[in-house]
């Protein structure tokens, strides 16, 4: 737990950098609202986040999220303007989100493939389903769908997609952090074959991760629509990036067996925070993904720096005489 602590001061002091640096670029940064609204807008790519954090936690990855989440959008706002009631198309698109999460899971842990190579392939498979379904144009979603980003909690400033995030990273961080489940996917991501010699049903446990990981990704997919009130093949392309990144930055290592809720939650919070700087300065989309990018290296370079750092304090001294 101590590493996970120190894991965690990575994002916590970049949310207090982007504090302490924002007000200089807006009087509105520190206002309530201001934040609340800030951090719903990235309501996707936590929700993706959450999920990630499982699967990277378990020792894979998962490319595939933001595709996923675009061809549930597809088919949600299909089956929407086909008539089907909107409480059957949402349950509809978030099993088809868990059931494509479910495949990827299926390829990884039943015929032994690369979580890489099998997400790498299912990204541009499912991105591409979407794009013969959609084609180059846009399915609208009916108005009374559209609209749940700018929803509030009745009586407050509240957001409601912030309610919603928050309560999923509660939900996850109990499932990760206080669950056999969570035990099992610590224990796998630290070491597999150790790990099936334990008794622990590294198959299920593998293809779980990554059908929680659809699942999410079939609410954001959701959500997209709602916020956008059309659905394209295109929505979200990179944002797979930002995501891996947020888990990454958060404390996760990429090797598997580290990381938690709360980092993954605090990195989202400053990832927000970097965005809406770079935006208040008018940085580009291509600065601002250059900047993400940059980001997960570091990432990456710290958490391993930190790895090295906890072997060498438990390595055994040598005593000479």
């Amino acid at each position: 737990m101590k590493l996970l602590a120190r894991r965690e001061l990575v994002p916590a002091v970049m949310v207090v950098i982007a504090f302490a640096i924002g007000p200089a670029m807006s009087p509105h940064f520190l206002d309530a609202r201001y934040l609340m609204d800030a951090v719903s807008q990235q309501a996707e790519a936590g929700l993706l986040a959450l999920g990630m954090t499982l699967v990277i936690v378990s020792g894979q990855i998962d490319l595939s999220v933001a595709a996923t989440l675009a061809l549930v959008a597809g088919v949600t706002a299909k089956l929407m303007s086909a008539g089907v009631p909107i409480p059957v198309a949402g349950v509809l698109g978030a099993g088809l989100g868990t059931g494509l999460g479910w495949i990827n899971g299926a390829f990884i842990s039943r015929l032994r493939l690369p979580s890489f190579v099998v997400t790498l392939a299912t990204m541009a498979g499912y991105r591409g389903v979407a794009h013969v379904m959609l084609g180059a144009g846009s399915e609208p979603v009916p108005p009374k769908f559209v609209g749940l980003d700018m929803m509030t909690v009745p009586g407050t400033p509240v957001p409601v997609l912030l309610v919603v995030l928050i309560l999923a990273a509660v939900a996850t961080g109990i499932v990760l952090h206080r669950s056999v489940l969570g035990r099992w996917i610590y224990s796998v991501g630290t070491n597999e074959r150790a790990s099936l010699f334990s008794g622990v049903p590294t198959v299920g446990v593998t293809t779980r991760v990554f059908a929680v990981s659809g699942f999410f990704a079939g609410l954001a997919g959701l959500i997209i629509d709602s916020r956008l009130g059309i659905a394209r093949y295109d929505h979200a392309t990179g944002l797979e990036l930002d995501v891996i990144t947020a888990v990454v930055l958060g404390g996760a290592s990429i090797y598997g067996g580290q990381g938690s809720i709360l980092g993954t939650m605090l990195a989202l919070l400053a990832l927000s925070l970097v965005r809406t700087e770079m935006g208040l300065r008018n940085y580009g989309a291509e600065t601002q993904l250059a900047v993400i990018g940059t980001l997960l290296i570091v990432a990456v370079l710290v958490t391993n720096l930190l790895d090295r750092l906890a072997q060498n304090g438990r390595s055994p001294v040598k005593v000479t005489t």
